[in-house]
């Protein structure tokens, strides 16, 4: 609510440099220019429902208030942080009085992911009728976070991080607003982007803080270090940006990409990921994805996690980052993973055959007298260690599902099993 004094009340720098129209808009290109598909609805006249996905810092709200303006509709921002149910209501009753008048309105809902489900199913008469024109802003990704049924009633529309390119048009904004240079030498002045990662509202918080300090000899990069409080990178170990974090490790690893793998790790120990999560996923692609390529390899996975274990943070990260690299160097097999799935849906479609009854005891003169064990043959009594028995069910043919691959300690598997099938071939023939 304005005051007397309001108009007079110092403003943070981000508020002031707000873009006044849409064109002033950095980073946005792809939704913006020409064909792009906010350009498409202005110069239509008329919005669709959307929902703005994107980080922080990169003009969700400030983009939703010009569209307002540009199509002629009455802006009603609501938080999902601060809204309830009383404050929701009272916006809708406004914009069904707007609507009878013939004047629409558009619906801003800062946070729209932080609204339950029950809450954002409230929003849908209002869109369906056209009573509101909803925009909703959120980090998150709205797969996941949004009702499915808003959702398909919304365009979904995705903000980018801001780039290098855009982020030198806001420090000269910042710089033409104050009518003074930013005191930072060249590799500062690269440093300070790289701070804001991506993020135009915290670029022009570390400016602001710059100016107001007092006057002295431009800062190097290690300076502005120390000066400016660096954030944390974005992640929440709960959303997405841990899924696709761990799935870039994941695949980086499989991609044999030392480096790639090590970056993605690094990101996410940075971002304050439980390292037990990590083990545990490096041990799963220990088999996974390297298997028999390189079997020891699973012993010294869990031989890092044991390690961690004994150490803690942030002694027992190297172990770990010594793991990540053995696995990304690693020859590569899917072999063991592959041959499991192929068993288990073989298992699933024969049912409960029964094993041949050379492969089950007789424990008892009964099982004896009917069978059970009748034809077994002591594979260490055979030459070569080996009978050639078939132990598939008597009903089902035999199957291959280990394929193994020519890498590694693989190729020597591949060739032992090769002669293992010539000699059962041979015993069939006998």
């Amino acid at each position: 609510m304005s005051t007397l004094f309001s108009a007079s009340a110092p403003r943070p720098l981000a508020d002031r440099l707000r873009p006044k129209t849409l064109s002033e808009i950095v980073g946005q290109d792809h939704l913006l220019k020409d064909d792009a598909p906010i350009a498409r609805m202005v110069k239509a006249g008329r919005l669709a429902s959307i929902i703005l996905w994107g980080p922080p810092g990169v003009g969700k709200t400030t983009l939703a208030r010009l569209l307002g303006e540009a199509v002629g509709l009455t802006f009603e921002p609501v938080s999902a942080v601060a809204s309830g149910v009383a404050e929701l209501r009272r916006v809708f009753e406004a914009a069904e009085k707007r609507h009878a008048m013939g004047q629409g309105t558009l619906l801003f809902v800062d946070e729209i992911h932080r609204f339950n489900r029950a809450q954002q199913d409230a929003f849908l008469p209002y869109v369906e009728q056209g009573i509101v024109i909803l925009v909703g802003a959120t980090t998150e990704n709205p797969s996941f976070e949004i009702n499915g049924a808003l959702l398909s009633r919304c365009q979904v529309l995705v903000l980018n991080r801001l780039d290098d390119a855009a982020l030198d048009i806001l420090l000269q904004r910042a710089e033409k607003a104050l009518n003074k240079p930013l005191p930072l030498q060249p590799d500062a002045r690269e440093m300070i982007k790289n701070l804001a990662d991506g993020d135009g509202r915290y670029l022009f918080t570390m400016c602001e803080d710059l100016f107001a300090s007092p006057p002295s000899a431009e800062l190097d990069a290690a300076s502005l270090v120390k000066r400016v409080q660096k954030r944390a990178p974005l992640y929440d170990k709960a959303q997405e940006s841990h899924y696709n974090l761990i799935s870039a490790l994941h695949k980086a690893l499989r991609g044999s990409d030392v480096d790639a793998a090590l970056y993605w790790y690094a990101r996410m120990i940075e971002g304050g990921e439980d390292p037990h999560y990590i083990a545990r996923r490096l041990l799963r692609f220990a088999s996974e994805d390297v298997g028999l390529a390189e079997p020891d390899i699973l012993v010294r996975t869990l031989a890092a996690w044991q390690a961690y274990e004994r150490l803690g943070s942030p002694e027992g990260e190297l172990a770990l980052a010594q793991a990540v690299i053995d696995l990304a160097r690693a020859p590569k097999s899917n072999a063991a993973y592959t041959a499991f799935g192929a068993a288990r849906r073989a298992a699933r479609e024969t049912g409960s055959l029964m094993p041949p009854m050379h492969a089950v005891n007789a424990p008892t003169k009964l099982m004896e007298e009917l069978g059970y064990s009748e034809g077994y043959v002591y594979d260490h009594d055979t030459e070569e260690a080996f009978s050639g028995l078939s132990y598939f069910p008597d009903k089902m043919p035999r199957q291959t599902f280990y394929h193994p691959t020519p890498r590694g300690y693989e190729e020597e598997i591949g060739k032992y099993l090769g002669h293992l099938d010539k000699l059962r071939a041979a015993k069939r023939r006998a």
